[in-house]
């Protein structure tokens, strides 16, 4: 039977970079000893409060049709989170609610993108963003960014990248996978391009309230850049709600009409319940996510510690998120050979750069997501790893 060619966008590099961590399940599954480091999902329970929320609210019948662009007062808690924030004025009429972040960037680029048209998005980038941007027909223009430089864009390099075609530009700060987040002065020059050029600005920040160095600018705060941005954001890594499916999108208000169209196509909405839970989450001052907040701060600290002074491999500090990319181009393996070795031979997971474009060629993205004394002993095998593979090469010499 034959299927369409939307089948064969969707697959890719982005797709197979999984595959690591497939094997590191089944490994773990004919119980080897398996620290996995390769998925982001937080290893902390949702607090308390949100999940008494989410059951007093089932329990009081909030099971039905929910509002299709989210309920009234979960886009006021989320108007009132951002504009506290950033500083932008927005209101509930500007937002959208969406089952978690990927659907939100999945639906903007449905409702502002066109086949043949083109977006330019740093790498490395989100794996998923290739699926994403294939199954309409765009085309990605990547932007290399330098190891060297913390993986930080350059607008130049940007401006070099548009085109006739290009229609929008993708950032995500603070990066997943590298944690490199945008100066003020940075993003002061890629909204003089976007307004210059007529582009749009789809701003990724489900990493923004895990940011531990500098301060986190919302770009559609910008002058003349909040009837061109679509800031995207969830609970997911802040809240440690990854499961809840919890995400909005927030721009102009044509823009969230649209995707309240798209909405009814597909979603229909995400339960009540959940949406309560999320405005509970949002409204409440929780002493659980500060606590979470530094738990992986603490461990980013650790695993830089740790590895700063090991042969072989190099730790790249990032400002935020819930990972550290590490250089293991000393070893003379590809990221993804070291990827593999690391997890046959010394029982650990992770994600090899290269699936996230070729800037990251060479590192590998060690998740934050076990607690120090696990991410300790990950560190220690990672640093074995490298140091066999030295002293086997220095053998063979």
């Amino acid at each position: 039977m034959r299927y369409s060619a939307l089948t064969q966008r969707i697959a890719g590099d982005g797709a197979a970079a999984w595959q690591i961590h497939d094997r590191a399940l089944e490994l773990r599954e004919q119980g080897v000893d398996v620290l996995l480091l390769s998925i982001g999902d937080p290893d902390f329970d949702t607090p308390a409060p949100i999940v008494r929320a989410a059951i007093d609210s089932l329990v009081a019948g909030d099971t039905h049709y929910p509002p299709v662009r989210g309920t009234q007062g979960l886009r006021d808690s989320i108007a009132r989170r951002h504009r506290r924030r950033s500083g932008q004025a927005v209101s509930a009429d500007h937002i959208i609610v969406m089952p978690g972040a990927q659907c939100a960037v999945y639906s903007v680029a449905q409702c502002l993108l066109d086949p043949g048209d083109e977006v330019i998005i740093a790498e490395p980038m989100y794996v998923t963003y290739e699926g994403v941007f294939g199954a309409i027909g765009v085309k990605v223009l990547p932007v290399a960014v330098r190891p060297q430089n913390g993986f930080r864009v350059d607008p130049a390099d940007v401006a070099a990248l548009i085109t006739p075609k290009t229609r929008a530009i993708l950032l995500n700060s603070p990066n997943n996978p590298s944690g490199a987040s945008l100066p003020l002065r940075v993003w002061q020059a890629l909204a003089s391009l976007c307004i210059r050029h007529d582009l749009w600005l789809i701003s990724d920040e489900v990493y923004s309230d895990l940011l531990y160095e500098g301060e986190h600018i919302s770009p559609a705060s910008l002058p003349g850049m909040a009837e061109r941005t679509a800031t995207i954001n969830s609970l997911s890594k802040s809240h440690a709600m990854s499961g809840w499916r919890v995400g909005w999108v927030i721009g102009p208000k044509t823009l969230a009409d649209h995707l309240e169209h798209l909405s009814l196509c597909m979603l229909f909405g995400i339960p009540e319940f959940i949406q309560n839970a999320a405005q509970w989450a949002l409204d409440e001052d929780l002493p659980e996510v500060a606590l979470m907040r530094e738990e992986y701060r603490q461990r980013r600290d650790l695993v830089c510690a740790s590895l700063s002074d090991c042969p072989g491999i190099r730790p790249i500090r990032p400002d935020g998120g819930m990972f550290v990319m590490v250089d293991v181009r000393q070893t003379g393996l590809t990221a993804q050979h070291f990827a593999e070795r690391l997890l046959e031979g010394y029982g650990v997971s992770v994600l090899a750069g290269e699936a996230f474009g070729p800037s990251a060629a060479g590192h590998i993205r060690l998740g934050l997501v076990v607690d120090r004394r696990k991410l300790a002993d990950a560190c220690r095998r990672i640093a074995l790893c490298a140091a066999d593979l030295l002293e086997s090469r220095v053998g063979f010499g």
